[in-house]
């Protein structure tokens, strides 16, 4: 007989059996105890396929450039008679180059262009460049004194090009304390993304099973040729909707379903991350088209809130251009409703005043 003494019961120890979430730590990509540091783009071919295959996060950050760029810039007479000869590759002009540039800095983290100058110092070009060629070299007390270009072809003489740091204008994202680059605006939102292109995926197979569901053919034979020659009629027969007769008991179907309710919905998943995404971003949904998730005031708040990460990234611009290009221009702003939310709450508060004895006084009539 076993023993049933209730004092004698054992207690799990599932201490070690579940890990508690964590973080791993991270070092700066700063300058090392040696002569020059150097840093290069290693991941930009993937980071750049994420751009080009994944719908959401193209119209994030095309949505940022062009909320910072895309209305243009103002200057003077001068700067800009200058600037209208910037042509970059041929077909350029320069909003479309630091436009090029903005874009480039959110995949990769940072974005280079030559500065092409003529002998008395003229500013003539300026030419965006492949971030994942471009070698950042740093002296040991952090400052950039060089830049690195490996070149595409396979030209040995010419592989590797060498510019001073006055011949690069260089933009960076986000950088972070001693380090020599920026951080690419992926690399945040590279698990959401996976995360709701899997479920994706996987809902797309669910829609699929229940147009084409699983069955099972128990068939009257073991003979190969047989059983192959059944399943191509099967095939075709569910290619083109069509039905199939087979002799009596030679073939029993069975249809391999899933009971009803017994998997998860996963459009509230996807719904939720779609706005994790986009949180992530920087970039309200409805900057981008979706206004599903709004009321009027809570869409001009979040408009508003936008509206200082678009001041930020000009005056981020305005600065770089000035400080590398000797160029002093103003981006142009998109509309604002700051003025118009700060007035309807002025008139909010005006229209929800205590009421004062006067306002409870009766006039007697004149009647």
């Amino acid at each position: 007989m076993p023993d049933t003494n209730i004092g004698k019961a054992a207690i799990s120890n599932y201490t070690d059996t579940v890990d508690d979430y964590s973080v791993a730590s991270q070092q700066t990509d700063g300058i090392q105890d040696q002569k020059e540091t150097e840093y290069q783009i290693t991941n930009f071919n993937n980071w750049y396929g994420y751009y080009r295959n994944i719908p959401e996060l193209r119209m994030a950050i095309d949505a940022l450039a062009r909320w910072t760029i895309g209305k243009g810039y103002k200057t003077n007479p001068i700067t800009e008679l200058l600037l209208m000869n910037i042509t970059g590759n041929g077909t350029d002009s320069f909003n479309t180059i630091l436009e090029n540039m903005f874009r480039t800095m959110q995949i990769a983290g940072d974005s280079f262009a030559e500065i092409v100058r003529e002998e008395d110092g003229q500013l003539v070009n300026i030419k965006p460049l492949d971030p994942s060629t471009i070698k950042i070299v740093a002296n040991r007390k952090g400052i950039i004194i060089r830049y690195e270009q490996n070149s595409k072809t396979k030209q040995k003489e010419k592989s590797v090009r060498k510019y001073k740091p006055e011949q690069i204008f260089h933009l960076s994202r986000n950088r972070t304390a001693d380090e020599i680059h920026g951080i690419s605006m992926i690399e945040a939102v590279e698990e959401i993304i996976l995360m709701r292109n899997e479920a994706m995926s996987d809902y797309k197979r669910l829609l699929h099973r229940n147009i084409y569901p699983a069955r099972i053919w128990h068939l009257d034979t073991d003979e190969e040729s047989r059983i192959n020659a059944f399943i191509s009629k099967v095939q075709s027969m569910k290619n083109k909707g069509e039905d199939i007769f087979v002799p009596k008991g030679a073939v029993i179907p069975e249809i391999a379903g899933v009971p009803p309710n017994s998997t998860l919905n996963p459009l509230p998943w996807i719904q939720l991350l779609n706005q994790y995404f986009f949180q992530a971003c920087g970039v309200p949904q409805i900057i981008v088209g979706g206004s599903q998730e709004y009321s009027e005031a809570t869409a001009k708040i979040a408009y508003l809130a936008f509206e200082q990460t678009i001041e930020e990234n000009q005056k981020q611009i305005e600065e770089a251009v000035l400080s590398q290009l000797n160029l002093e221009i103003e981006l142009e702003f998109p509309a604002s409703l700051e003025n118009e939310i700060l007035a309807a709450a002025k008139k909010q508060g005006t229209d929800t005043q205590a009421m004062t004895p006067e306002d409870l006084t009766v006039t007697p009539s004149t009647r």
